[in-house]
């Protein structure tokens, strides 16, 4: 039975063993799939070892997606870009495929909730590994513009410049200013009850907030956005259950529905 893991540190709170068990159940697929601890000055020879012992496939989170970058003896388009890994991939030839999913899970999530992203003004909040990742697939869709704010400007611009000139744009929070049709936290901060220094009239009734962090109650950026009155908004547990999916596809080359594991996975946590 092929073997598949998620590792991090702290990893007790995965739901990404639930997330894959439902998928390999509606797909007919044959595997296991656990959760490892690893140590901070360990994730090379942990990732050795469970590739060495017949492993097929890694999901990474934090803190060691820069790490499976590195490790990744070969990396996708999306991958390169985001320059994070959050899926390896043994291929048939011994090597590792390094892949980033989390971008294609936001948008797909995105996209089945029924938001437009074509000719819309996305704001993202943060300038950290999250964000890398999402951006290219953002820009894929055809915004009108997309701006990342952050409190220091220079990690902002530094992702921004991976991208074309003029595709990205940079802000701090202060200046901030207009209003946006799509704002997207990419900021772990609102999961303690924090949010960034946020200027009045970024959204309105006709705009939608995006927190990719996900909880049993609202973050706090989600009831920040409720305050000011936008149309629709979401927390990311569905970015999780979608990028778990690109994952399970490029393993296993079938594509799961991830609606209905979307609906378990939320009444799960519900009832917790």
């Amino acid at each position: 039975m092929d073997r598949y893991a998620v590792v991090g540190n702290p990893i007790a709170h995965s739901k990404s063993p639930i997330i894959h068990q439902l998928f390999a159940e509606q797909t007919g697929q044959s595997l296991t799939y656990d959760k490892i601890l690893v140590e901070l000055t360990a994730f090379d020879e942990e990732v050795a070892s469970f590739f060495a012992l017949g492993g097929k496939g890694l999901n990474v989170t934090v803190p060691f997606k820069e790490q499976a970058y590195r490790y990744a003896d070969t990396r996708t388009e999306r991958g390169r870009l985001a320059g994070a890994v959050n899926t390896l991939a043994l291929q048939n030839d011994g090597t590792v495929l390094g892949d980033n999913t989390d971008g294609a899970g936001l948008v797909a999530d995105l996209l089945a909730l029924g938001w437009q992203l074509t000719g819309k003004r996305i704001l993202i909040l943060g300038a950290g590994g999250a964000v890398r990742g999402i951006v290219g697939p953002l820009l894929e869709q055809q915004a009108q513009s997309l701006l990342i704010a952050n409190r220091t400007v220079g990690k902002a611009a530094a992702i921004a410049q991976i991208f074309p000139a003029g595709a990205v744009g940079v802000s701090g929070y202060a200046e901030l200013s207009g209003s946006f049709d799509l704002v997207i936290n990419g900021t772990s901060a609102s999961l303690s009850g924090e949010l960034p220094p946020l200027p009045t009239g970024l959204v309105s009734a006709d705009s939608a907030a995006y927190d990719l962090m996900y909880g049993a109650e609202p973050t706090a950026f989600l009831r920040w956005a409720a305050e000011q009155g936008v149309g629709q908004s979401a927390d990311g547990l569905g970015m999780l259950v979608e990028q778990a999916a690109e994952a399970f596809y490029l393993w296993r080359g079938v594509r799961p529905e991830t609606r209905p594991v979307l609906a378990k996975l939320r009444a799960m946590i519900a009832a917790a």
